[in-house]
Order: structure tokens, then sequence, then C-alpha cells
């Protein structure tokens, strides 16, 4: 008999169970998360000393050793952004601006930047590159002190989010008619981890409470963005890590392995680049979007005109 776990207004059928956290089908909501959800308060310190210190101790370093990776991850965005706004809206809020890479490449191609970052040691990192950032979380108490922007993004956020149809709100006060909003998770319960799971023998190492409270696919992300008020306009997905996994390489729970896939992903995909044939990858990525597979989710939604 399958299992349904109600939790105030959340209900679902149990679809995993891991420490003292369902994973639940949620119905209210339209996509998967866990119960019971933890509180912001119990999750603010997490975030704000702990997460890029004691989670993952190496976050900055990979960051720094990535880079020209990075730069070209983020420009593929800033190019979508700028063919689909004027030139005089160049005014981007990046929340959950983590050390600032992303925006370090928005203020070189001469946007107006700012970032909203709650953990302390990513805001100095970010600050050290010249980036004002508030060291905040977002809130409905200080929305309003950061005027608005043409584009808002959210590199993996909404996963970390208790109540992430309210940061989507958020993100539709803070654009101006007209502007983008981006969004990034990981893809979770995608077809190639149940293949894993199946076939493979594989339990659901993705699964990570309570940093990682909501699991969304591409559709169920795309429900929840026009849920919001927002016009999805286009999405995309990044490499399927998954195939290093179904090829032998388990990497789970092995950091250096981890590490040196990553690093052939970055060589395959620098390698397009140089060569000229980013367009082609690209389309790659739509196509793997299209049929739900990627380890993430890139997506893009416009704020209506009126």
């Amino acid at each position: 008999m399958t299992a349904v776990n109600q939790w105030l207004d959340h209900k679902g059928t149990v679809v995993d169970s891991v420490n003292d956290f369902d994973v639940i089908e949620c119905e209210a909501c339209g996509f998967k998360h866990i119960v019971p959800i933890p509180s912001c308060d119990e999750l603010g310190p997490i975030y704000r000393e702990d997460y890029f210190t004691v989670k993952h101790p190496f976050y900055f370093e990979h960051q720094r050793e990535d880079s020209e990776w990075w730069d070209n991850v983020f420009l593929k965005r800033y190019v979508l952004f700028e063919c689909q706004l004027p030139p005089h809206r160049r005014r981007i809020l990046d929340i959950g601006s983590g050390s600032g890479l992303f925006l370090r490449l928005g203020m070189q191609r001469g946007w107006e930047t700012l970032g909203v970052e709650p953990s302390r040691p990513a805001a100095e990192q970010a600050r050290q590159l010249g980036l004002s950032i508030v060291n905040e979380f977002l809130t409905e108490g200080n929305v309003h002190q950061m005027g608005q922007f043409d584009v808002v993004h959210m590199h993996e956020v909404l996963e970390h989010i208790p109540h992430p149809e309210e940061m989507l709100n958020l993100a539709l006060r803070l654009l101006r008619p007209g502007g983008i909003l981006c969004v990034v998770v990981p893809n979770d319960y995608n077809p190639l981890q149940q293949v894993l799971r199946t076939a493979c023998g594989y339990q659901p190492w993705w699964l990570a409470p309570p940093h990682h409270i909501n699991y969304f696919s591409v559709t169920s992300l795309a429900g929840l963005i026009g849920k919001t008020g927002f016009e999805v306009i286009h999405k995309t997905a990044t490499f399927p890590m998954e195939l290093f996994l179904l090829m032998g390489d388990n990497y789970v729970g092995n950091d250096q392995l981890g590490r040196a896939m990553h690093g052939k992903r970055k060589k395959l995909e620098l390698s397009f680049r140089r060569a000229g044939y980013d367009t082609l990858w690209e389309k790659v990525y739509d196509g793997f979007a299209d049929v739900e597979v990627g380890r993430e989710v890139v997506m893009y939604a416009r704020r209506p005109q009126a």
C-alpha cells in the first residue's frame, strides 16, 4: 500500500524517506519536497556561517579553479538576457550570489549589479571583487529597499527555501515589467536517476535534507513559475552527470572521483566553445530539457508587461 503523509497544509504520496524526513509528491505545491519543512529560524544559522565552511569547505577553492568554465556557463545567460532586453535595461539582482562570480561577469559587461547573500564568508569573498552585496536573506521586510531590476537571477536557491512560491513572488515584485527571471535548480528524480535506481541498485544519493528541501523537475519548476505570474520563455539543462555513473564511474560519496568527473565535463564544454560550436552544444542541452534529463534545470521567464 502506498504511504501518504500529511503535514500542515501539505499532503502527498511518500516517494522516499531519509533520516527523519519523508519526501512527498505534494498535491498543494505541485512539486516534491520534504516534510516536515524546516523553519527559517532553524536554517538561518546554517546559511549565515556554516554552509560554505562546514558543508562545502572547498567551495571557494573549487570556484577559483573553475573560473574559466563558470564564465563560459554564465556568459550564455547574459547573452540571452541581452538578446531579450533593450540596451538601456541592464540592472541585475543575484539572489544567493555566493562568492560573486556571476555578478563579476555582469559588471565586466557593463551591468549594474547587486547581490543578496546570507552567508557572511561568501559575501566577504564577493565584496573583495568590488561587488555590492546585501549580507542578508531576501525577505518581505527588506525587498522594498532593493529597487527594481531588469533581471533577477537565482542559481541553486529554490531547493533550499522553505517557501519557494513566496520567493518567486518577491522576485516578481523586484522585476520591472518585461523583466527576466532566471532560475537554476537541481533536476532530481529525473529519468537517468530512476534508471540507476532500477537497473543498478543505487539509493537516492541526491537527497540532502535539511539543506535541500525541494526537489524539482523541468515540468514542476515550469508549473511553479507559471503559477506565480511569469511566462516561461526558454528552458534548458546542464550536463547529465548521471551518465558517468551509468558508465561505471561511481563518484557517489567519492569527492576525488566526483571532482575528476566534473573535470571531464569542463573539458567537453570548453572544447565546444574553443572550436566555435557553442550553438550546437546549446541545442543538445535544450534537447535534454525536453526529455527531463540533465543534472540541473535552467529556466528563463518574463514578467508580463501589464
